[in-house]
This record gives C-alpha cells, sequence and structure tokens, in this order.
C-alpha cells in the first residue's frame, strides 16, 4: 500500500503546495504559468489535487478550464517524492475532476527540462513539437486598465473631496484616519502607524457613505470600484464564486478603493451553518485578510446597519475603523443649503428657517428639495418675464414649500438604532 494518498487540494494546503512549487524546480527557464495564476485559479475553484504523507503536503497539480478544454497550470512534487509514481497519480485525479465539469482535451506548456515531463509521458499525453508558443507582455498600466475595464472601475474626477459640503465631523475623522496616512506612507512607517486597508462606514440611507468613499478615491486618485451585492449574485457559481473572482482580479491592481454598498447583504450574522448567508461571510472573511496584504489598496464597506454584520466581520485585524457618518446636525444643513442654493443666492434667503424646517433631512433630501425650489423659481420666472431680473424675496417660500412636500429619509426608528450602533460599535 502506497504510504502517500491523492485528494482534493484545500485552502489549508496553499502554503505547503507554493513551498513545493519553489523548491522543486530543476530549470532556470521561467515556468508557462506564473504563481499568481495558479493561486487565482484556486481561488475560482478550479481543480486541483494534492498527494499527502499524513499531513504532509508532497506533491500538487492544479488545473483551469475553459469550455471543452482544460489547462494544467503546475504540476509539483517533492524531491525526496520523486519517482514513486506521484506525478501519474496527481494528472488521473485532476483528469476524474476535469472530466467532471465537461472538459474533453487537456494540454500543459512546460519549460524543457521541467518536473513532471515523465508523468505526462506515462499518462498518454503527447507532445506537440509542431506547434509555437506565442507570448507578449503587456505593460502594468495596459494590464491594469483591462482589470478596470471588467470591473467597471475608473479614478473618479477630481475635487469630489472639496465638494463635500458641511458634514464637518465626518470629513475631519474620515481625512485623518483613512486620508493622510494613505497619502504619507512615509511619514506614517516613520511612528510605526499601518495606513488602514479596510473600514466599515455605518449610518442612516442617504447620510452620504457613497459620497464619501468616492470622494476618498477622488482624493488619493486611485480607481474606485463599486461592488452591488445583486452583481455577485449574477455568477454563475454561486455568490461566494463570485466573490473569491472578484478579489483575485483586485490582486492585479496596484491601486484601488473597493467599496461595497449593503454589506449587510454579504456579511450578515452567521445563524443557520447550512444556509447561503453562512457560505457566503464565511468566504469573505478568508479573503480579506488576503487583500489587506496589498499596501495600496482599501476596501470600504458602507451599512444602514452594522448591527446586523457578523461580529467576527467587525474585529479588529478585519477593519480598521468602524466609522459613523449619521445626519447632518444644524451647522452642517445650512452648509449644504449653500452649497446647493448658491453663496451668491443664499445671501437673499433666510437660511435659518430652511435649517430649522429640514430637522431630520439627509444631505440626499436637501439636495432633492433644492432642486424642486429651483425648478419651481425656474418655471415662475419663464411664465413671467424671462427678460426680468429673478426675485429674490420669493425664493425663501420657494425652499420652505419644497422642504414641506420632501419625504425625509429618515424615521425616529432610524434615529434611535443609530444612536445604538453610534454607542455600541464606533471604533474611531
Amino acid at each position: 500500500m502506497s504510504p502517500w494518498r491523492v485528494r482534493t487540494l484545500d485552502e489549508g494546503d496553499l502554503d505547503q503546495v507554493v513551498r513545493i512549487w519553489e523548491e522543486s524546480r530543476d530549470t532556470t527557464a521561467d515556468p508557462a504559468v506564473s504563481l499568481a495564476e495558479v493561486v487565482s485559479a484556486l481561488q475560482a475553484d478550479m481543480p486541483a489535487v494534492v498527494a499527502v504523507v499524513g499531513t504532509q503536503v508532497v506533491g500538487a497539480a492544479v488545473s483551469s478550464v475553459a469550455q471543452e478544454r482544460g489547462w494544467v497550470l503546475r504540476l509539483a512534487i517533492a524531491r525526496q517524492w520523486r519517482h514513486h509514481g506521484i506525478g501519474s497519480a496527481l494528472l488521473a485525479a485532476l483528469e476524474e475532476r476535469l472530466a467532471r465539469v465537461g472538459v474533453r482535451r487537456i494540454g500543459a506548456l512546460l519549460p524543457e527540462g521541467e518536473v513532471g515531463e515523465d508523468a505526462f509521458r506515462n499518462s498518454g499525453y503527447t507532445g506537440r513539437p509542431d506547434l509555437s508558443y506565442f507570448e507578449k507582455l503587456l505593460t502594468a498600466d495596459s494590464a491594469e486598465a483591462t482589470v478596470l475595464d471588467q470591473l467597471d472601475g475608473a479614478v473618479p474626477e477630481d475635487g469630489l473631496w472639496g465638494r463635500i459640503a458641511g458634514m464637518t465631523a465626518e470629513k475631519t475623522l474620515i481625512e485623518r484616519r483613512l486620508v493622510l496616512p494613505l497619502e504619507n506612507p512615509e511619514v506614517a512607517r516613520l511612528y510605526q502607524l499601518v495606513p488602514p486597508r479596510a473600514v466599515v462606514l455605518f449610518g442612516p440611507p442617504g447620510t452620504g457613505k457613497t459620497t464619501f468613499a468616492r470622494a476618498v478615491a477622488s482624493r488619493l486618485r486611485w480607481p474606485f470600484i463599486e461592488v452591488f451585492p445583486y452583481q455577485l449574485a449574477d455568477e454563475a457559481h454561486g455568490v461566494a464564486a463570485g466573490l473569491r473572482r472578484l478579489f483575485a482580479r483586485v490582486e492585479h491592481l496596484q491601486e484601488a478603493v473597493l467599496f461595497f454598498d449593503e454589506a449587510e447583504e454579504i456579511a450578515s450574522e452567521r445563524q443557520d451553518p447550512t444556509s447561503l448567508a453562512h457560505r457566503v461571510t464565511n468566504e469573505l472573511l478568508k479573503l480579506i485578510p488576503q487583500f489587506r496584504r496589498g499596501d495600496r489598496r482599501l476596501l470600504i464597506c458602507a451599512t444602514n446597519a452594522v448591527r446586523s454584520l457578523d461580529p467576527a466581520f467587525l474585529r479588529p485585524g478585519r477593519f480598521d475603523y468602524l466609522i459613523p457618518v449619521g445626519p447632518p446636525d444644524a451647522e452642517a444643513r445650512r452648509a449644504i443649503w449653500i452649497r446647493y442654493i448658491g453663496p451668491d443666492r443664499a445671501a437673499g434667503v433666510e437660511l435659518d428657517a430652511l435649517v430649522e424646517a429640514s430637522d431630520r433631512f439627509t444631505p440626499a433630501d436637501i439636495e432633492y428639495a433644492a432642486r424642486t425650489a429651483a425648478q419651481t423659481a425656474f418655471e415662475r420666472h419663464l411664465s413671467a418675464d424671462p427678460q426680468e431680473p429673478p426675485d429674490s424675496t420669493r425664493l425663501t417660500g420657494d425652499y420652505l414649500q419644497a422642504i414641506a412636500g420632501t419625504r425625509t429619509s429618515l424615521s425616529e426608528e432610524d434615529i434611535r438604532a443609530f444612536d445604538h450602533d453610534l454607542r455600541s460599535a464606533a471604533r474611531v
């Protein structure tokens, strides 16, 4: 009986597998497939097997699948376990798994003298000397542009940070905790300050969490990638596989702000171990530590209900800060009104009345009311005499009427829930 056995590669095997790949190469030629590509295939749940002796991994084979064709990306065997038939056994096990997913033709690209040549020949693979291998290396910028295009990511327009009106406390906190350390990594290093890798913004709907996330990317001049849970649900192999594919692609970017809105949809508290939500949350918990290895990537998750997130999701080590973004206070509402009315026209408006009347309004509510009032004044002007100067005496009434007709986004229950989260969850 063999002292070794073949089984499916588990996530916990990866460190041993990588070590075997690094130690077992007998040729100086670069492999046709990079280690990063192999790891991406593993993250995408492509067929992969290992040979083990007890708990020690002594061989591994990883593949990828495209329609009816499969590719053996890497085959590696620990030096002391070569010539024991492990390579042929790994290929046989891999072929069985590839056949299950509809593969009918399997190929492999090996530099001359690479470990595994004998295993392929012994397993019935035929060399193709009539084929020529062509390769083109894209520049880093070209490769990143391709990934960003796939993810619908782009660097936001410049100046978004400066255009955030009001919300001074939130803006100051986010700048100090997120932006400045990421903008000044060398200074941060002098004080052993590790810039943030992942943060949660929480607060009632409409308070500007997405605006802040996008403005951070604008300020840093990093690509902004916004992800909605329903997009991941479109993945053929499920949300967990969609998460793995997403994070594998982001790994190829040197800089990025990855933003999840409605994070409670993918990181809800785990209760039923057999549920889809449990599996999705587990997957995200495994992916975040890997994401954090990049020192110029930032994960921002936004949620209306931080209390609904899994406690393990919120622990230090996964998320650096849990930052509240609450409803604007009176001072913030005044600044937001001035932003949307315009500094010059605001001088002719009773701002105190607008601020008082718009209690519990979010920035989005104020923007809507300001636009409604402007439309009313615009139509009145055109219906009278367009050549006459604007009648500023009626503007306050226009804005108060628009406020009265705007349904506020926040209820008393929303405010109470936010206050509870603020006391129990904020970590700044």
